[in-house]
């Protein structure tokens, strides 16, 4: 057996080997442990960053949501009026939730507590994107930015987030088609819609002859090739639709509001085209949408006397003489076929009206709207001696040149257009030629087109003996309709406005303008009826008119319709002001 033996040199390198190498081991794991402890800092901070972020988009979101709900029920005066409680008291707490106890919200520019707000108002009418692509509104934008951080971490991370949103107001009369609830579209003959369709419910495709779309069409609900399941001549339409933009034909999509105060429900969109109630404020978010609060005069027809004064921007404390009323406002009666009833009707020569707003004695007053700047008349019908056989209704008459800034007829009772409106040169009558017209819309609760061959000593007598003659129609028609039920169709978008008279295919109808249906009508209310007893169509040349397009030609008054809009959502760095932010 031999024994092994190491020399004192041997033993010392070995020593010094296994210090070196324990060194190395230890500072190893010194590295390991600062890594780890590093990266465990970093994943902490950015778990941190993200919770805060998260924070911040949540108080932002609060913010958006309470706009959102303040403009679509009061409009933007209603937004502008709370921006500072939008500013205030819109960061999450514990009364929310005990998970916020622990963060700190600023608004970036050391506001501890509160969330930055800033407004820049829509001044310029500009082109919509979006679903409502090709639609213009005055939109102003809105910046809201929160900055949050937990206190009670270890390391609080201050993240902030910034959002952007939109909100338009979308002038009504934009469409060539526009219901507030189901819509209807059948056509008897080929007709060809020029300008966009819109329901806010189901729209109902259903012709029975070639349907054509020019423009979008869009549905809150759905687009269905079909008639009303309510619709008693069952749901099978015999003829054809073309769509020339297909991709513009989109449903569902978001509903497109009045701001009104309450839900949009067809009746209580009525009210904009009823007088206020007593004690109601004009300021209020349906009182600033009546046509009674907003029009410039406001003329009464009671049992014993006709009164016309101006209206509630200055208190209706101007009276205008007798004399001056009785120029241009006139009482008659004819029949109506449709209703069976004998019209009781206030006449408005509209011709007489605008030489009488021209040349009246406000206008070198300075007094508001009643002067060369006179632009819309409200009928308010005050009767109590109307029968059950009798309507109380307004006709405008002798209109075919408007006072220069056009003209808005507006009642809670139904009206009639008699003869050619608003083209004073002949060569375009007949036409869908409208560079010679002037802002015109009628509102009320169901409007009837009589031609300009209509008598009304005929009109007690058979269909025979009313016959029509080729007559031009150029105003946007806000008003109501006799909705379908198992007994009776409505009648369509092609017979929204209404007829008494034999036209036939020798007769046209010429109307550029833009047809919203908004509630059921409450005066006029017995069921449309293609017999012979009531009208023969008219051959229909209609057609949008595409003047409504510029802000400066769309009709006095004009109802917006309201749309939120999202758009840019980024995260800022701590402390900076938004506005600052690309």
């Amino acid at each position: 057996m031999t024994k092994a033996t190491y020399k004192p040199n041997e033993r010392g390198s070995a020593l010094l080997l296994t210090l070196v190498l324990s060194t190395i081991a230890l500072a190893i794991l010194a590295g390991v442990m600062t890594w780890s402890s590093s990266s465990s800092l970093m994943t902490h901070h950015s778990t941190q960053y993200n919770r805060s972020v998260a924070a911040g988009e949540a108080a932002t979101e609060r913010v958006i949501s309470n706009i959102a709900q303040d403009f679509l029920y009061g409009g933007e005066s209603l937004v502008v009026s709370k921006l500072g409680t939008y500013r205030a008291s819109s960061a999450p707490t514990a009364a929310d939730s005990t998970y916020w106890a622990t963060w700190k919200f600023d608004d970036g520019n050391g506001g501890n507590g509160a969330t930055y707000v800033q407004r820049t108002p829509g001044s310029n009418y500009v082109v919509l994107d979006s679903t409502y692509a090709g639609l213009k509104g005055y939109v102003s934008t809105y910046i809201i930015t929160s900055h949050a951080s937990d206190s009670a971490s270890l390391t609080a991370v201050n993240a902030g987030v910034s959002q952007q949103l939109q909100l338009a107001g979308i002038p009504i009369f934009q469409f060539a088609m526009y219901s507030s609830g189901n819509m209807e579209i059948s056509c008897g003959q080929p007709f060809d819609v020029t300008g966009r369709v819109h329901s806010n419910n189901e729209l109902f495709v259903e012709p029975d002859n070639a349907l054509t779309f020019e423009s979008g069409v869009t549905a809150v609900k759905d687009i269905l090739f079909q008639r009303n399941p309510l619709d008693p001549r069952g749901l099978t339409p015999g003829g054809t639709v073309v769509y020339v933009h297909p991709e513009e034909k989109l449903a569902p999509v978001a509903a497109m509001t009045l701001p009104i105060g309450t839900t949009n429900t067809p009746d209580a969109i009525r009210e904009i085209i009823k007088p206020p109630p007593p004690g109601e404020d004009p300021n209020s978010p349906l009182g600033r949408l009546r046509y009674y609060n907003e029009c410039d005069m406001v003329i009464t027809v009671s049992d014993t006397n006709v009164m016309a004064t101006s209206g509630a921007y200055n208190g209706f404390v101007t009276q205008i003489t007798n004399t001056d009323v009785n120029l241009f406002v006139s009482t008659t009666n004819f029949w109506d076929a449709r209703e069976n009833k004998t019209v009781e009707s206030i006449d408005i020569d509209v011709g007489q009206l605008a030489t009488w707003s021209q040349t009246n004695k406000f206008t070198s007053t300075g007094l508001p709207n009643l002067g060369v700047n006179f632009s819309s008349v409200y009928v308010m019908d005050k009767r109590n001696a109307l029968t059950a056989n009798q309507l109380g209704a307004v006709r405008v008459r002798n209109g075919k040149q408007l006072p220069p800034n056009g003209l808005t007829v507006a009642t809670v009772r139904p009206l009639y257009v008699l003869g050619d409106y608003n083209q004073y040169n002949s060569a375009n009558l007949g036409t869908a030629n409208t560079t010679t017209t002037r802002p015109a819309s009628f509102a009320a609760d169901a409007v009837t087109l009589l031609s300009d061959a209509w008598n009304d000593v005929n009109s007690y007598n058979g269909l025979a003996s009313r016959n029509a003659s080729s007559t031009t129609y150029n105003a946007a028609i806000l008003t109501g309709v006799v909705e379908t039920t198992p007994q009776a169709y409505s009648g369509g978008m092609e017979n929204f406005p209404r007829f008494l008279e034999t036209w036939g295919s020798a007769n046209v109808c010429t109307y550029n303008g833009s047809m919203v249906k908004m509630f059921p009508s409450f005066y006029a209310t017995n069921a449309w009826n293609n017999n012979n007893n009531i009208y023969v169509p008219p051959k229909r040349h209609w057609a949008y008119d595409a003047n409504f397009d510029s802000a400066i030609l769309l009709p006095p008054k004009t109802p917006s319709l309201l749309k939120v809009f999202r758009s840019k959502w980024v995260t800022v760095p701590a402390g900076v002001n938004v506005a600052s932010t690309p």
